[in-house]
């Protein structure tokens, strides 16, 4: 290897997490230890991101000539480094005496170890996103970091979607309530300049007006408070959202948000006053099993598995429905879009692989999701179709991301700008009294 150059020692977890992941250290030298190529093999098989990503990387490997990666490493690309793949060493007593040698963690720290303790005059950093596994490559010494690439670098300036403009002059004001209920952009200038979609609370001491930004007419528009399928707005946020919801023009919307701010249930009766613009609806969340544990360790079927997962969903379906009669129109139209799956929630593993055409795709929970994932739904939708992401992004269960480096917290970061993205963060809880005190102390 090569000298001045660092040596990432890549763990199995963040090739699961992105297989392109070796394009991503530019000129440094990559080293793969072969236990990591023995878990991938056992990820080979199926249908979920981490299978697709196991895959692909065979494949990559494939392709960079793989009978070299055992002699001396390969080239990955043109001003890259080297890739190399490195076989099973016996621990080192330090390894030995504190760790089980039936981990598989502990032999990748071993390679990671024994390559340190070779290569002196080079930085040989262990890759994972394991924070256990970070903990124990320090305890011995070793420079150990969680991969960053797709990370979103500073959380706390992460695009809200609005914002509160003050000391708005009366005029302006007047005529987001006057035909025709907009003025241009140039009426008022703003710092920084407002972004497209982006929504507003003008005000000043006499008065105040919800707007937002249509950047394809450079025009302030009055943001009218409007229900959905009997769903009323609570606050300016969930009027913002509905507006983003409710607007054909905006083909993806994301929002945010901690537990009871409503933002499953907006998204849901958006759907449903919308629903004679498409063929169907779809509600859709990942499955992230308790104490990171397969599906089954469950009892039941299929279908008996699933349902705790889905019952968020619908619970708010029962919102929504409990705001008309039983005898209602309008609840023999839901329960007929149930039956006939023209409203269908389900695991959104169900949902890969499908062509996303002219459907109202809501995706909840989705701060569980991994950027590529994210991409993957995304890439799907076809002509028609709006997709809408929904999650709260302090809120994760799933157990190699983070607030930083979710595909939700991604997306926001990467689409904010883009003429058919919405975002709002809602961060007034309308659940109830308790459950808002609860979210804010507990």
């Amino acid at each position: 290897m090569s000298e001045n150059k660092k040596i990432f020692v890549l763990d199995t977890n963040v090739i699961l997490h992105d297989s392109s992941c070796i394009r991503q250290f530019q000129e440094n030298d990559v080293l793969i230890p072969i236990t990591v190529l023995e878990e991938l093999d056992q990820f080979k098989t199926g249908n979920r991101t981490i299978n697709y990503h196991a895959r692909n990387f065979l494949r990559i490997l494939d392709d960079l000539s793989a009978h070299k990666l055992f002699n001396g490493g390969v080239k990955i690309g043109p001003d890259m480094g080297n890739i190399s793949v490195k076989i099973e060493e016996e621990l080192v007593p330090d390894i030995k005496k504190n760790f089980s040698a039936d981990k598989p963690d502990h032999h990748i720290l071993n390679i990671a170890f024994l390559t340190n303790k070779k290569y002196i005059d080079q930085k040989v950093v262990l890759i994972t996103k394991d924070v256990n596994l970070r903990i124990k490559a320090k305890a011995l010494g070793l420079l150990s970091e969680d991969y960053t690439t797709d990370h979103v670098r500073n959380l706390s300036k992460l695009y809200k979607g609005h914002r509160l403009v003050e000391n708005v002059p009366p005029e302006i004001i007047d005529q987001m309530y006057n035909k025709p209920f907009k003025i241009s952009s140039e009426a008022l200038e703003l710092d920084p300049p407002p972004v497209n979609n982006e929504s507003f609370i003008f005000k000043n001491p006499d008065k105040s007006a919800l707007v937002y930004y249509n950047s394809i007419d450079n025009t302030y528009e009055h943001v009218e408070k409007k229900s959905a399928y009997r769903i009323v707005p609570r606050n300016a946020e969930q009027t913002f959202a509905l507006n983003l919801l409710m607007n054909p023009e905006i083909k993806l919307v994301t929002m945010t948000g901690k537990a009871g701010t409503g933002k499953t249930l907006l998204t849901l009766a958006a759907s449903l006053e919308m629903r004679r613009h498409y063929n169907q609806i779809l509600m859709a969340r990942p499955i992230v099993a308790l104490s990171n544990k397969d599906l089954g360790f469950l009892p039941g079927d299929v279908d008996e598995k699933i349902r705790p997962y889905m019952q968020p969903l619908y619970d708010n379906l029962g919102v929504i429905r409990d705001q008309f009669s039983a005898e209602s129109k309008m609840v023999q139209t839901l329960n007929g879009m149930l039956e006939n799956e023209k409203l269908l929630i389900t695991p959104l593993a169900y949902i890969r692989g499908r062509s996303l055409v002219k459907i109202f795709f809501i995706v909840d929970e989705a701060q569980n999701l991994t950027p590529h994932e994210v991409k993957t739904i995304i890439t799907r939708a076809g002509e028609g179709t709006k997709i809408v992401f929904t999650g709260d992004i302090h809120q994760i269960d799933h157990p190699y991301l983070d607030r930083h480096s979710n595909g939700l917290a991604y997306l926001i970061d990467k689409m904010q700008g883009q003429n058919i993205f919405g975002h709002i963060n809602l961060e007034k809880g309308e659940r109830s009294q308790l459950a808002e005190i609860a979210s804010n102390l507990l």
